[in-house]
């Protein structure tokens, strides 16, 4: 079983994210959380468990550490993605540092 405190800091973070799709996207029905298998093991939550009226859990192929509201809408489509032009950069001059405080007298340099 995990930390109680974890959990009903959890809980709380996913009231606070459904609170704020539901403001933003008002014709979305949120349903589900989804979090990383591994994040739902560690905080002992099992797949469909019900957490807060209505929402449940769901495994996702998301990173550990983070979740996501999961609703009936599309949200990828409603904005355009911006395409960036990727650009190889390869320097022609070598550049030579000093170190921090200056060169010292005496001092000898090892590269």
């Amino acid at each position: 079983m995990s930390d109680p405190s974890k959990v009903g800091k959890n809980l709380r973070a996913f009231q606070i994210a459904l609170n704020a799709h539901d403001r933003e996207n008002p014709t979305h029905n949120a349903w589900g959380i989804g979090l990383a298998h591994f994040d739902m093991e560690r905080l002992g939550f099992d797949e469909g468990e019900e957490i807060l009226p209505g929402i449940t859990i769901q495994s996702d192929n998301g990173g550990t550490g983070n979740f996501r509201v999961l609703c009936d809408g599309e949200h990828d489509g409603a904005q355009e993605q911006e395409e960036t032009e990727v650009v190889e950069a390869v320097g022609t001059q070598i550049a030579v540092g000093v170190p921090a405080g200056g060169d010292e007298p005496g001092r000898t340099r090892e590269f």
